[in-house]
């Protein structure tokens, strides 16, 4: 037929298409926002210190969870707010009576002192925590240095 677009069929009506390259655009979109989405979940949960490496390593899971870290001058925050021993202490209690089946992540520097690690630990299963982990930055070539 001349004259008559490549879509058109015998009746005069244009077939519909699926256009596959927009899908695919949104598809890279969703799949990129779901990444970003993933990676901002997994931030830590306590002040930012310098993490000491180690050989081996488990993915944290933050739900139930509180974080003490231990700055390298030595003090201590919980979560991401600096306490006061005092009110260090107040807060582990609390938090166990709220939650005796929590977790609690030492989040130390590697400069900090080990005392003050130490006591975080040593406390925290004095108040009752049966899990208390220390947090550390897998080494990329796990070789020791």
């Amino acid at each position: 037929m001349a004259g008559s677009s490549g879509g058109a069929t015998s009746g005069g009506k244009k077939k519909a298409r699926i256009e596959i390259i927009p899908l695919i655009d949104v598809i890279f979109f969703l799949l990129a926002t779901f990444v970003l989405f993933t990676l901002s979940l997994n931030t830590p949960q306590g002040v930012s210190v310098v993490l000491p490496q180690a050989d081996s390593g488990e993915p944290r899971d933050v739900q139930g969870t509180a974080t003490i870290s231990v700055t390298e001058a030595g003090t201590l925050a919980w979560d991401r707010e600096f306490v006061a021993l005092d009110e260090f202490l107040k807060r582990l209690q609390s938090f166990y009576a709220s939650n005796p089946e929590g977790r609690i992540l030492i989040n130390g520097d590697e400069n900090a002192p080990f005392n003050q690690a130490i006591y975080a630990f040593d406390q925290a299963r004095i108040v009752g925590f049966k899990k208390v982990y220390i947090e550390t930055q897998v080494r990329s070539t796990g070789r020791h240095q």
